[in-house]
């Protein structure tokens, strides 16, 4: 039996946004700051997000890297960090999970950006199609196992340019949340 849900059943569910704890990072020194509380949790949302390119050939690195913990989510602005070393440690680090949806591409562009070995990752997708979901996306996903809906009305905006929109700021964080909440709920269910 195949999981599965449409775009119209998935736009009938309330809409889920972020709004805890959040903590922009522009700098080393605030990374320098964060870095005990990252470090504690062990289990973390994951994602990333670029600055589309419109032009064939045009390609950029990603300029935001989100993490959602238990209480928090932070934001980290990849190109006013200088020492992503100590960043790039928590994604390296096998025993905090890092999980997100359709992450295989992430992590390689966040490798152009810093050489690391990546940890802990685990893809949402993969684990969704295993438990027989047919759609394995972070929205369909999020409307058959949080009952709501994510909004991806700020994907296509430009992520290099700094400040971040409210807007942006928001979708980014939620993309964190509830990817670490999709992990949750996807391993309360047998492959």
């Amino acid at each position: 039996m195949e999981l599965t849900i449409s775009k119209a059943e998935i736009n009938e569910k309330p809409l889920l946004q972020y709004d805890g704890d959040l903590t922009l990072v522009t700098s080393d020194k605030e990374l320098h700051d964060v870095l005990p509380a990252l470090k504690k949790e062990r289990l973390l949302g994951f994602d990333t997000e670029t600055r589309p390119a419109f032009q064939k050939g045009e390609s950029y690195l990603p300029s935001l890297l989100q993490l959602g913990g238990e209480h928090h989510v932070w934001l980290f602005y990849l190109n006013k960090i200088d020492d992503l070393d100590s960043l790039f440690g928590i994604l390296s680090d096998p025993d905090i999970i890092k999980a997100g949806v359709a992450i295989d591409r992430d992590v390689l562009e966040l490798k152009e950006l810093h050489p690391f070995k990546e940890g802990g990752f685990k893809d949402l997708g993969k684990m969704a199609d295993k438990r027989f979901f047919r759609k394995t996306g972070l929205r369909p996903l999020a409307a058959m196992l949080l009952d709501g809906r994510v909004s991806k009305g700020a994907q296509v905006s430009n992520w290099a340019k700094f400040p971040l929109s409210e807007k942006q700021i928001t979708y980014a964080a939620t993309d964190a949340w509830v990817s670490r909440l999709l992990y949750e709920a996807l391993n309360e269910i047998r492959p």
